[in-house]
């Protein structure tokens, strides 16, 4: 059946802009909406990843490669904006030549999309209530005011599991969501320093799939070049993925650092490294999902299992029947 979309434009929602520093301040525009969410790294040389969003404030930054707390930086992100946002004079976020990479997203139950800030309790379960009117399938958790690991859920991991951004681990068997599957109004978490410590504060941004714009699930690779396939029902416009089942990175992929197939440049979320531009990870961003073209354990692992997270450039059929095109 046609994968029909209440989103026949995720560029209103979700957009990648990349960027060339400039050493001064200076604003980013061509994001297409006001964002909420703002996901920075440079790619041309190491540096921390910077993670900023309105609910939280500007220069509020946090980095998925380090487990340490908010780091208020006013030389980081200045603005939010309309169609962008302002960077500062901090080398992280606008080197003088360095280019960069920024993933941003408006906050909607719309899109599926929801920014949570909260304070912990010496409760061993407790319920934080989030504003998708959806089920979560994927929830990404920080402590702001103390140095521990990011904790994720993911809905194919189950609700005894978790994975943890700032790391290359494997699935662990851990507490930190309480053991307890969310709902359409609440997620859970446990009296952990990760997600739920009395007198810790935290961040959790919340996802819901969204048919056509966004989609949360996994995959078992077939360690052939002509790799496995993922239906998303969306031409992809990034992807992040993990394997769960062992100990690898979390690739970042988008269309605008590769706008033709196949899709070979990488960033990591859990490391500060400049950009990778091997073919060892390499796949295809199609007009109905995204397929491996590589055998390396990082993507397509023979029997390995995999999350990932993956938001639209296109629709694979809009609202009014009408297909997308492939790459």
């Amino acid at each position: 059946m046609a994968a029909y979309t209440t989103i026949d434009n995720p560029g209103e929602y979700f957009n990648t802009k990349l960027y060339t520093g400039t050493g001064s301040s200076h604003a980013i525009t061509g994001v297409g909406f006001a964002p909420n969410w703002v996901w920075i790294k440079k790619r041309s040389a190491s540096g921390a990843h910077g993670l900023l969003d309105t609910v939280r404030g500007v220069h509020e930054s946090l980095a998925s490669n380090s487990n340490g707390g908010t780091n208020d930086d006013s030389n980081s992100l200045t603005a939010f904006g309309s169609d962008g946002f302002t960077v500062g004079s901090s080398g992280a976020f606008n080197g003088g030549s360095a280019t960069f990479a920024s993933w941003n997203w408006k906050e909607t139950a719309t899109a599926g999309f929801d920014i949570v800030t909260y304070s912990g309790s010496a409760a061993s379960s407790k319920t934080i209530s989030h504003s998708l009117s959806a089920v979560p399938k994927m929830i990404i958790v920080k402590c702001r005011s103390a140095d521990e690991n990011w904790a994720v859920y993911h809905h194919t991991l189950g609700n005894t599991h978790a994975l943890f951004l700032n790391t290359t681990g494997a699935k662990s068997d851990t507490p930190v969501f309480a053991d307890t599957t969310p709902t359409s109004s609440v997620f859970s978490v446990s009296a952990d320093d990760r997600t739920g410590a009395d007198g810790k504060t935290y961040v959790a941004y919340c996802f819901a799939d969204v048919k056509g714009y966004s989609k949360f699930g996994s995959y078992t690779g077939n360690g052939n070049a002509n790799g496995t396939f993922i239906y998303t029902g969306f031409k992809p416009a990034f992807v992040i993925r993990k394997k769960s089942s062992g100990a690898e990175s979390w690739q970042m992929h988008d269309n605008k650092r590769d706008t033709f197939n196949v899709v070979y440049h990488r960033l990591l979320a859990e490391d500060n490294g400049s950009e990778y531009t091997s073919s060892s990870n390499q796949l295809d961003f199609l007009s109905n999902g995204f397929k491996m073209r590589a055998t390396n354990d990082g993507g397509n692992a023979s029997g390995g299992t995999y999350i990932y997270m993956a938001f639209a450039e296109n629709p694979f059929v809009t609202s009014g029947g009408v297909p997308a095109t492939a790459r």
